[in-house]
């Protein structure tokens, strides 16, 4: 196969964002090529990505083959492909050749890769639902490092993609009550129905203030809305001795935050969450093999019992028209949530 046989999406520079044509790869010893299906944008992060919000010297993810850049421009990005294997190299086994799998891979229609960093799809599961599986994977993540206890109230900041998940998976947690904040209707109805016991629309109102009507205050609240201005909040809900985990990755932007008396003299707790490690009290018992066994449990029950690919997925783009459909995340659309390129 010649250039022009294959198409990646590529960030050119801050909001400017391009298809380009390059070469189907030729599996080497020890690697197969994968053929995507589809790819899932991962709006919190990307957006970054997009907006140029990310200092240009970090490194893309030390934890990722894929991704062991930094943010400069021109590069490639995102880590959710489903496709197929199209063929295998020397020394690989020959029944590798036309699973359906997982890669944390950029968006691009073919990519090689080392069959041990390729996750095969578990039967029953749709391609849509299994590209969520890294954004399941980082909720799991966040209810490891929350561990709410039985009986504790739970409010969960942002309704994204993640948040959805993080809501849905605490919900069946030892935790009495879990709020769910969010400005947008829709995502507010998708928490319900994921599990949150109580919504709140943030928008003119103390959020803080409700989520403490609702739960006496917080015991953990989860920040995932990518605002940094929502930190504030976040702990003003929480009650004395409060946890507020902060999973969102604010990049580059700032907000004048103001942590009071209560911030002072109730001892809340203000901690960083991320996927790419595991926390270190729970590395005696958990790596990332059994994370990411219990996100793919996790989402074949939520696609069983709440069709998450189905509800969560609300965007089908050509890959074609991918600049397109950056500019919509990018102008906060509303009815927009999980957008898929198509392949």
């Amino acid at each position: 196969m010649s250039a022009g046989d294959a198409r990646a999406v590529e960030f050119a520079a801050p909001r400017d964002v391009e298809v380009i044509d390059i070469p189907v790869p030729t599996p080497g010893p020890g690697e197969v090529l994968v053929e995507t299906t589809l790819s899932a944008v991962s709006a919190g992060t990307e957006l970054l990505v997009y907006r140029g919000d990310l200092d240009r010297q970090t490194v893309a993810d030390e934890e990722l083959a894929a991704l062991n850049g930094d943010f400069s421009y021109p590069l490639r990005y995102g880590y959710s492909v489903v496709g197929t294997v199209a063929s295998v190299g020397d020394g690989v086994d020959p029944v590798w050749e036309g699973r359906t799998v997982f890669g944390f891979n950029p968006h691009e229609s073919h990519f090689l890769a080392d069959p041990n960093d390729l996750h095969p799809v578990p039967d029953g599961l749709t391609p849509e639902t299994a590209a969520l599986f890294a954004n399941a994977e980082t909720a799991v993540n966040f209810a490891l490092d929350g561990a709410p206890r039985i009986g504790e109230r739970v409010a969960v900041f942002g309704q994204g993609v993640v948040g959805l998940l993080t809501t849905a998976i605490i919900a069946r947690s030892a935790a009495e009550t879990v709020v769910a904040v969010e400005p947008r209707d829709r995502r507010r109805e998708l928490a319900a129905d994921l599990g949150a016991d109580r919504t709140v629309d943030p928008t003119d109102v103390d959020a803080a203030g409700v989520v403490r009507d609702l739960t006496g205050g917080a015991d953990l609240a989860v920040e995932l809305s990518g605002r940094p201005e929502t930190l504030e909040v976040a702990v003003e809900s929480t009650r004395f001795d409060g946890r507020v985990l902060v999973g969102s990755w604010y990049g580059t932007k700032r907000a004048e935050l103001g942590f009071g008396d209560h911030f002072h003299r109730d001892r809340v707790t203000v901690t960083s969450s991320q996927v790419s490690s595991i926390a270190p009290e729970l590395r005696g018992r958990w790596d990332r093999e059994r994370r990411r066994e219990t996100a793919w449990r996790e989402l074949e029950r939520l696609a069983t019992d709440r069709r998450i690919g189905d509800r969560l997925v609300t965007d089908r783009v050509p890959v074609g028209d991918a600049p397109a459909a950056y500019r919509r995340l990018a102008a906060d659309d509303a009815d927009t949530l999980q957008v898929l390129f198509t392949y």
